[in-house]
């Protein structure tokens, strides 16, 4: 199965192998919880902003949706064994800030939507890696260039990235009122 977002190089099995169908359930589980908690958000919460980080939530809930490709199509470089150039923390901030700049109107309608259309891609993509992929290892940019699984890449970011921010929506909500 081919997505939007599979890299060329990239070899793909029609049955999902043992750990990529973990990785992508774990993806959708996150996806899932997010949404769910997002759903039942108020308008007001939708635009609670997260302590020491300074996005509202509903932000904060796009963004996740918005990273998906970005960090599949990364995850889809190291799986073709080629290294992961030029992604600095400096750019990965810019891009956030950016980001939250540009989407501070977002509907929740219109993140939840893109949260589930960027999620089932994200899944579908990481079930057409073999476990030749998930093991092949290349510098990244992002980490001092050093050679990083494409198994450890996808788990450090597209399967951990909801249930991060989650938590941390979670933390705000629980905190004093602004």
């Amino acid at each position: 199965m081919k997505t939007a977002i599979a890299h060329p190089a990239v070899t793909t099995e029609t049955v999902p192998g043992r750990r990529a169908n973990a990785l992508a359930e774990r993806l959708e589980q996150g996806a899932h919880a997010l949404a769910t908690a997002a759903a039942a958000l108020s308008d007001a919460d939708w635009h609670k902003r997260i302590p020491h980080d300074g996005r509202q939530i509903g932000v904060v809930v796009h963004h996740v949706a918005t990273m998906y490709p970005l960090e599949i199509q990364l995850a889809q470089t190291l799986a073709a064994g080629q290294a992961v150039t030029g992604v600095t923390w400096a750019i990965v901030h810019d891009l956030n800030a950016t980001h939250a700049r540009e989407n501070q109107s977002v509907t929740k309608a219109a993140a939840l939507d893109l949260l589930q259309r960027n999620a089932s891609a994200a899944a579908a993509a990481i079930r057409a890696l073999g476990d030749e992929a998930l093991d092949n290892a290349a510098p990244v940019s992002l980490y001092a260039d050093a050679p990083l699984t494409c198994q450890f890449f996808l788990e450090d970011h597209a399967v951990r990235h909801s249930y991060h921010h989650l938590a941390r929506i979670r933390a705000a909500l629980e905190a004093a009122p602004e």
